[in-house]
C-alpha cells in the first residue's frame, strides 16, 4: 500500500471556502478512494502562501528529510494551498519528486505532479499561474481600498491604534477616538524633545508615565508618526500620487508642533547627553578656554564621594559643585525683580496681547483666503490631470506643492487663532515669582536648570578664577550686576551695544524654541507672546516656562 502525508493551510480566520475542514474532507475522500496509508499532517492556520516560511511546511520538509523513504504523495487540497507563487512552487515541486521521490497531489483538481509527464506539468503550471493571478488582483483591491479609505475618506485602516488612540465604530465607520490619559503622555514627548531633552530621558519618563509600546525607537517613532498630527501617509497608488493627507479623527499634537519636531529629527544627531541631577550644570557652564566642562564624583579620604567639574586640560578649571551651585543661586537671588517692576512687565505684557490679537485676527483672514485659493489650483491640477490637459510628472510636482502649502496654512491658521487671551491668564499668575528667582531655580528639574541657565546667558555662561563670568546675560536680570560682582558670584561684562534686543535662535524669536505645557495640555497660546513688541514681554514669556514643573503634567 502507498503511502502519503498531506498538507492543509489557510491565510486568514474568516475564510470559509478554504477553511481546514474542507480540506481534510477532500483529501480523506481522495485517500480512501485511492486505498493511500496517511502517514502524518501538517497544517498551517492563519499563514500566507506568499513563501514557505511557515512553521508546519518547514516540520513538512524536515519530516520529508528524514522519512522520504516511506513516503509516495504529499497531499493538498488545490495547488494553491501550497503556494501562490508558481516559480517558487513548481522549484519546490520538483525537488520532492527528483530529490526525493514524493509526488504532489492536487486532489480538488484532480492533477498529480509528475515532472516528467508534459501534460501533468503544463496543467500543474497552469493552475498555479492561475492562483498567482489571482493574488496579483487580490492585492491590487486591497492597495486600492486601503489608498480610498485612506486619502479619499481620511479613515485610519491598520488594525492596531497608535498609542493615544482607540478604535471605535464597526468596518467603515470604524475611526480613531483620542485617549486622553496617553494622549498627555504622548504630548509630554513631543513637548520635551521641542526643549532639547536627551531621548533616553524622554523614554525613561514616559515609561514612568504608562507609556507601553516596546522597541528601542518606540519614542521616535511617535515623534515620526503623523497620525498625531491628524494626518495618514499614504502610499502612490498606480497614478495616483502618494503623501501626508488629511485624516477625519481628532489630532493630539497641533501642526506647527509637528511639523518642528520633523525639522528638528532630520538634523545630525548631537553627541548624547548624559543627565546627572548632582551636577546638572555638566556641559552647560563653560572653562575660560571655551570648553564645556565636564563632571564627575571623586571620592574623599573619609569614603564619602564629593561632586567637581572639571575642564579637559588638567591645568584649568577643576571646581567644587558645592561651591558652583552656591555661587549661581547667590546670582539668582540678585535677580530677583522688584514689585514695580513686575506689575510694569504685566500692564505691558496685558496690551501688547490686545494688540496682538487684534493684528491675528487680521492674519487669520489673510491665511483662509490664502488657503482658499491654493485648494482651488490644487482643484484645477487635478481636473487638467483627468482631462489629460498635463503630463503625470507635472502633476505630481503641482500636486505635492499644493499639499504642503495647504498644510503649512492649516498650521498657521490653528496656531493664530489660539486664545492669546487665556494664554496671558496663564503668564500673568505666575509672574510674582520673577520676584525670588532662586525660588524658581531651587524648584526646577535638572533639565529645567540647565534650560534656565542656557537661556538666562544665552550659552554664555564661563567660570575663571573662582567666579563666574558673562559676556550676555537677559537685560531684565542684570540690575544687581554689581553686587553680584562684589559677592563673587558672577561678573557680567557687556559686549555687545544692542543687547537690549535679546539674542535668539531666530530672527528676533525666542532663543528657546519647544512649546509651553500647562496641566498636562500643550499650551502653544504663550508662545506668540515672545514676538510681540517690547523686550519685556519677550523676555517674560521665554521664562515662563519655568514656572511649570514636569509633575503637573500628570496630576490626577
Amino acid at each position: 500500500m502507498k503511502r502519503a502525508i498531506r498538507y492543509l493551510r489557510f491565510s486568514q480566520l474568516g475564510q470559509s471556502n478554504g477553511s481546514i475542514e474542507r480540506q481534510e474532507l477532500y483529501t480523506d475522500q481522495w485517500i480512501k478512494f485511492n486505498s493511500i496509508d496517511l502517514v502524518d499532517t501538517f497544517v498551517d492556520r492563519g499563514k500566507s502562501a506568499r513563501t514557505f516560511d511557515r512553521p508546519d511546511f518547514i516540520k513538512l520538509q524536515e519530516f520529508i528529510s528524514k522519512h522520504y523513504k516511506t513516503v509516495d504523495y504529499l497531499l493538498v487540497d488545490q495547488l494553491d494551498r501550497f503556494s501562490r507563487d508558481a516559480g517558487e512552487a513548481m522549484s519546490m515541486v520538483k525537488l520532492l519528486q527528483r530529490k526525493y521521490g514524493i509526488q504532489v497531489v492536487s486532489v480538488t483538481e484532480g492533477i498529480t505532479f509528475d515532472y516528467d509527464t508534459p501534460g501533468s506539468f503544463f496543467r500543474a503550471g497552469l493552475q498555479l499561474l492561475l492562483a498567482e493571478e489571482d493574488n496579483i488582483n487580490r492585492s491590487i483591491k486591497v492597495k486600492g481600498g486601503i489608498y480610498t479609505a485612506k486619502a479619499k475618506e481620511g479613515r485610519f485602516v491598520f488594525k492596531n491604534p497608535p498609542f493615544g488612540y482607540r478604535k471605535e465604530g464597526e468596518r467603515k465607520e470604524r475611526h480613531l477616538v483620542v485617549e486622553e490619559t496617553e494622549a498627555k503622555i504622548v504630548r509630554f514627548v513631543y513637548d520635551a524633545y521641542l526643549r532639547d531633552v536627551p531621548l533616553y530621558k524622554i523614554k525613561e519618563k514616559a515609561y514612568e508615565l504608562g507609556f507601553d509600546r516596546k522597541g528601542n525607537m518606540a519614542i521616535e517613532r511617535v515623534l515620526a508618526n503623523p497620525v498625531y498630527a491628524g494626518l495618514l501617509k499614504v502610499d502612490a497608488y498606480k497614478e495616483y500620487p502618494g503623501g501626508l493627507f488629511p485624516a477625519i479623527h481628532e489630532p493630539v499634537v497641533d501642526m506647527t508642533t509637528w511639523q518642528m519636531v520633523q525639522s528638528k529629527m532630520k538634523k545630525p544627531e548631537k553627541t548624547r547627553t548624559v543627565v546627572d541631577d548632582e551636577i546638572p550644570l555638566r556641559g552647560v557652564v563653560k572653562c575660560h578656554c571655551g570648553n564645556p566642562l565636564s563632571g564627575a564624583p571623586s571620592r574623599g579620604k573619609s569614603g564619602k564621594y564629593f561632586y567637581y567639574y572639571k575642564c579637559r586640560f588638567s591645568k584649568h578649571n577643576n571646581i567644587s559643585a558645592a561651591k558652583a551651585h552656591n555661587q549661581l543661586l547667590g546670582a539668582c537671588e540678585l535677580m530677583s525683580l522688584s514689585d514695580t517692576r513686575v506689575r510694569e512687565i504685566r500692564n505691558g505684557c496685558k496690551a501688547a496681547v490686545e494688540i496682538e490679537m487684534k493684528a491675528n485676527k487680521q492674519k487669520v483672514s489673510e491665511k483662509k483666503q490664502q488657503l482658499e485659493d491654493t485648494q482651488e489650483k490644487l482643484f484645477s491640477v487635478e481636473e487638467k490631470w483627468i482631462k489629460n490637459e498635463i503630463s503625470r510628472d507635472t502633476y505630481d510636482r503641482w500636486h505635492s506643492t499644493y499639499n504642503h502649502t495647504i498644510l503649512n496654512l492649516k498650521g498657521a491658521i490653528e496656531r493664530l487663532g489660539n486664545d492669546q487671551g487665556r494664554a496671558f491668564e496663564i503668564l500673568e499668575k505666575n509672574l510674582d515669582l520673577l520676584g525670588d528667582m532662586r525660588y524658581v531655580y531651587t524648584q526646577a528639574d535638572t533639565m529645567q536648570k540647565r534650560e534656565f541657565v542656557s537661556m538666562v546667558f544665552d550659552n554664555n555662561l564661563y567660570y575663571q578664577e573662582g567666579i563666574y563670568r558673562t559676556p550676555t546675560m537677559m537685560d531684565m536680570f542684570t540690575h544687581n550686576s554689581l553686587l553680584m560682582k562684589e559677592k563673587g558670584y558672577l561678573i557680567y561684562e557687556k559686549k555687545r551695544d544692542d543687547f537690549s534686543i535679546i539674542p535668539s535662535s531666530g530672527e528676533r524669536g525666542i532663543r528657546t524654541p519647544g512649546p509651553f505645557t500647562v496641566n498636562g495640555f500643550q499650551d502653544r497660546r504663550i508662545r506668540p507672546l515672545c514676538h510681540l513688541s517690547g523686550r519685556k514681554i519677550r523676555l517674560v514669556a521665554g521664562f515662563s516656562k519655568f514656572f511649570y514643573q514636569p509633575t503637573i503634567y500628570f496630576q490626577k
